[in-house]
């Protein structure tokens, strides 16, 4: 059973460690991220599900190769090729995340990557950013009824409420939304985070952060604008060549930024007026009206003889002006409090 809702509904934040393409082709290299997620504090750990074939086709005309960026110079199928996850591992993989307390989450991008996930047992299901047009897919992958979580990088209002409605037409409103900027790594100034609870009020699910942007200040601002999901890439050491170590985190700053969403969390706290308990003690130290020059029955209350100071023994000073030109009925000596029987 995944943690998503369970960790969303009692006001937790879920965190995920991506790991994409930083296996960098090796088992070995996956298995020891799982353990590092573990670790630094993940709730879950992603791959991707596909092949080269599944995504993309071989094809070296213009329309299949990147000019600039990150991957600048890429045939597309190479790309594909070299960073995705083997399915013979994911078996292993899944068992490993399960045994580390985690989930496993991946990305399927085709029907036959939905249908491999769905036998392997997967308890949800991710959509990326670029699948969020394909509504054929996604009402296909959530006809399985499992959880969604999908991606919303360079997503119009009327793509997103697109997506939302191909999950509704087939019965599922386990719908997480995770608002993204689609740029590797991407600029502070393109994060536009404040979009988080305008996605939860226009499209009422839960929303998150999926995030590619250097270190863990978006990740804050975000859980602090009330994001329930936070994903991060994650990877052993940004010193092994692969497609995305560049903007992925290695496992001690991981581990700061999932220290830091709790920290951010539990500072945000809840709507609450009023004093805290420890601030109780400190009610003392408010002010209030005192006699600062000696007071005798009948005199005058002036602005020379009481004053609005610390501490907070008298009346509260919203009561001055109600004070000011009556007369005193009793001695108040210098430093007394004025109390509610002087009015």
């Amino acid at each position: 059973m995944s943690k998503l809702f369970e960790k969303i509904n009692s006001g937790g934040v879920y965190v995920i460690a991506e790991m994409s393409a930083n296996h960098a082709g090796k088992l070995e290299n996956a298995l020891a991220l799982i353990e590092e997620a573990r670790k630094a504090g993940a709730d879950c750990l992603k791959i991707q599900t596909y092949t080269a074939d599944t995504i993309t086709i071989d094809c070296d005309n213009e329309y299949f190769r990147i000019h600039g960026g990150l991957w600048d110079g890429y045939k597309l199928h190479d790309l594909y090729k070299d960073a995705f996850t083997p399915w013979e591992w994911h078996a292993q993989l899944k068992e490993a995340c399960e045994a580390a307390g985690m989930d496993f989450l991946s990305t399927p991008f085709d029907r036959t990557a939905t249908d491999f996930l769905n036998d392997l047992g997967v308890t949800a299901y991710k959509i990326a950013s670029f699948e969020l047009v394909d509504i054929p897919l996604i009402e296909y992958v959530a006809s399985k009824g499992k959880p969604m979580i999908i991606s919303c990088g360079m997503s119009t209002e009327e793509e997103i409420r697109d997506a939302l409605d191909a999950c509704y037409r087939v019965g599922n409103q386990q719908v997480v939304l995770l608002k993204c900027c689609s740029e590797y790594p991407a600029n502070w100034k393109d994060m536009h985070i404040a979009n988080i609870p305008d996605m939860r009020e226009k499209f009422r699910v839960p929303v998150g952060l999926s995030d590619h942007s250097a270190g863990d200040i978006a990740a804050i601002v975000a859980v602090s604008m009330g994001a329930c999901v936070v994903e991060k890439h994650m990877c052993l050491s940004r010193n092994i060549p692969n497609p995305d170590a560049a903007f992925s985190m290695e496992p001690a700053e991981f581990k700061k930024m999932v220290d830091d969403i709790r920290d951010a969390l539990e500072i945000k706290g809840s709507v609450q007026y009023g004093p805290t308990e420890k601030e109780e003690d400190n009610l003392k130290f408010r002010r209030s009206l005192f006699a600062v020059k000696e007071i005798h029955a009948g005199d005058t209350f002036t602005e020379e003889n009481v004053r609005s100071i610390r501490p907070s023994n008298g009346l509260k000073p919203i009561y001055l002006k109600e004070l000011l030109g009556k007369k005193a009925k009793r001695d108040i000596p210098y430093g007394m409090p004025i109390l509610e029987e002087d009015l």
